[in-house]
């Protein structure tokens, strides 16, 4: 068992590396410290040139400092927007060894690749090693790298959404495990698809790969005419893992499947079930593979729209931005961004998911806002805005994490900034928020002892993005 440092007294203990299974990693010990990209204030010019920044946070109940940030390591440039991130080796990577001693944070609109140590102080996390953007422009003519995952091979696996100009093609390109240098791509970078996210499960000889859509785009704001104009995506790509191609496509369409987005198979390396989440379509398919042995996706639940007045559009989609399953692949949990709540499912039968519990965090549709609701197909009223020790919730539930126990369930309500700033006006200037929900078998209740405010950060209202924990956890590895 690795020790993860010591706050006021208290070991923060990290799971093994060497768990077998997805069960063994469940019984490792409770998280202590987490770690959480952060962004700085959504307008340039209150940024003060400062840039993002990972922040280490104790969520040890325990301790006296309880829910504050530990520590702020700064990325060497202003203007990353830091998004996803992963580990350089999991459970199941050749390294074990190292596993979960540098985490591979990229910048989202800046493309820089940066390597952090945190097995060496956890509580105080190293810059080791940078790529610049610049430079995999350059060498791949790829952008926007989103998803990170370490693979068999010992390499570091990157997604990308964007070429130098913005345009949507999606490409995957190879970090070299032991010295994080570019290396190549791991698909030939010519076929015609846009990106998101991936996962892989070897077992099946299958990697599944989503489309959220064009980032010189997106990064402007959402504009429904450009689902229309052919600038969003609502395509899963089936990869045969041994040989790096295509083997199948399966449009979701435009009704259901639009901005295809988080992609999560069951944690069992035997199980042929995953599941994407679809952003303005605010749906879940099933991925598994038909009598055929071809692989499938069959819509599972539909978030009914809204019918609204004084929004962008006459209706509102919930906006499923984000999904994860337990690490013993009972339950998954997915997050609506605009309507505000978060969503509990029973999936022992991965093909019909039951409904356990929702839980509103925030959203677009409060009383307290300009937005009007005429139609809801599952609520008489909207609810109240969520208030945790006293300060008002902004924004919508985006991001979860799961304890690997499967008892908190850690939530952050910002996507990215041009969205925050175009949806939330009042998460952009307060900043943002991470809260805790209890998990039991009869639903989601809220810690009413827990909040991270990172409006009150020294750089003015900051938001928190992806969470963490030293050691991994179910977002991040795979077994094999």
């Amino acid at each position: 068992m690795a020790c993860c440092g010591n706050v006021n007294g208290r070991v923060h203990a990290a799971s093994s590396a060497s768990s077998a299974t997805p069960l063994d990693f469940m019984n490792g010990p409770p998280e202590r410290i987490m770690y959480v990209t952060c962004l700085q204030p959504a307008e340039p010019e209150d940024r003060n040139g400062k840039s993002d920044y990972l922040a280490t946070i104790d969520v040890d109940p325990e301790s006296p400092t309880y829910c504050r940030v530990l520590n702020r390591l700064y990325m060497p440039e202003p203007g990353d927007e830091l998004h996803h991130f992963g580990w350089n080796a999991c459970v199941s990577c050749p390294d074990r060894e190292n596993a979960h001693k540098y985490l591979i944070v990229p910048g989202f609109f800046s493309g820089n690749i940066h390597i952090i140590d945190v097995a060496s102080e956890p509580l105080n996390p190293k810059l080791i090693h940078f790529v610049k953007g610049s430079v995999i422009k350059g060498k791949y003519d790829a952008s926007h790298p989103h998803t990170v995952h370490c693979i068999p091979s010992g390499d570091v696996m990157v997604h990308t959404l964007g070429d130098a100009e913005g345009n949507a093609v999606g490409k995957f390109y190879l970090l070299d495990g032991k010295t994080f240098e570019p290396k190549g791509l791991w698909n030939t970078g010519k076929e015609k698809i846009m990106g998101h996210d991936f996962w892989y499960q070897p077992r099946y000889n299958i990697m599944v790969s989503s489309e959220l859509g064009a980032p010189k785009k997106f990064t402007q704001g959402f504009a429904a005419t450009d689902m229309a104009l052919g600038y969003y995506g609502s395509k899963l790509h089936f990869w045969n893992w041994r040989e790096r191609k295509i083997e199948e496509t399966v449009d979701l369409g435009l009704v259901y499947g639009a901005l295809a987005m988080e992609i999560r198979f069951l944690h069992s390396p035997n199980a042929p079930h995953g599941y994407v989440c679809t952003g303005v379509g605010s749906a879940i398919y099933h991925i598994t593979r038909n009598e055929e042995q071809k692989w499938t996706a069959n819509k599972v639940i539909n978030v009914p729209h809204k019918v609204v007045t004084n929004w962008q559009l006459p209706f509102m989609p919930g906006l499923v931005t984000d999904q994860l399953i337990s690490l013993d692949d009972k339950y998954l949990f997915f997050t609506c961004y605009l309507h505000g709540d978060v969503r509990q499912y029973d999936i022992s039968n991965p093909a019909e998911p039951k409904l356990v519990s929702k839980f509103y965090v925030g959203g677009s549709t409060c009383p307290d806002t300009e937005v009007h609701v005429v139609k809801d197909e599952e609520l008489e009223k909207q609810p109240e805005r969520l208030v945790v020790r006293g300060r008002p919730i902004y924004g919508g539930p985006h991001m979860v994490q799961l304890s690997r126990d499967g008892k908190r369930l850690y939530v952050s309500t910002s996507i990215m900034t041009p969205w925050d700033k175009q949806f939330y006006s009042s998460l952009a200037k307060k900043g943002g928020v991470m809260i805790q929900l209890d998990v039991t078998a009869q639903g989601l209740k809220l810690n009413e002892n827990f909040l991270v405010d990172f409006g009150e950060e020294p750089d003015g209202p900051c938001r928190g993005h992806e969470m963490r924990y030293p050691g991994g956890d179910c977002t991040s590895d795979i077994w094999l």
